[in-house]
């Protein structure tokens, strides 16, 4: 994907995450589910729960979910970087996701793990994409 499609992208998930600010798309290299798990345990597991099958009111089961297969790596992790406003017409929950899942000090590398970690746990598996943004992305607060 060229630098054009990169800006293209990261202008559209500005809508996605509902903040008004735009966080560039840049590639990222593969994750690694293991090091994903631990990342995952220690910033996303209080919204998303233990197995990331979501907690009532406060975070989406992520294992069926259908925005996070309609999304390469890169789109996430800007996804993640930016969060999602509780008043964003896509977020289901009415609580808003933080940037960075209030946890800052994450790198693009460890969000990509944490990734990798969701995908091995979907219902279906959850390959990347190459990151349409036509498909559903109401599952992803």
């Amino acid at each position: 994907m060229n630098g054009k499609a990169f800006l293209l992208t990261a202008f559209a998930l500005s809508g996605c995450g509902g903040g008004g600010s735009v966080v560039e798309v840049v590639p990222v290299p593969p994750g690694d589910a293991e090091r994903g798990r631990e990342v995952f345990l220690s910033t996303c597991r209080e919204c998303h729960g233990i197995d990331a099958k979501g907690i009532p009111g406060a975070g989406d089961d992520l294992t069926v979910s259908t925005f996070i297969p309609s999304k390469n790596d890169a789109e996430l992790v800007a996804f993640v970087k930016t969060g999602r406003m509780m008043n964003d017409p896509m977020n289901k929950t009415g609580i808003a996701m933080p940037p960075y899942g209030s946890n800052p000090k994450l790198t693009d590398q460890e969000i990509v793990d944490a990734l990798t970690y969701i995908r091995s746990l979907a219902v279906e598996p959850q390959a990347a994409t190459n990151g349409s943004n036509e498909e559903d992305e109401e599952n992803c607060s």
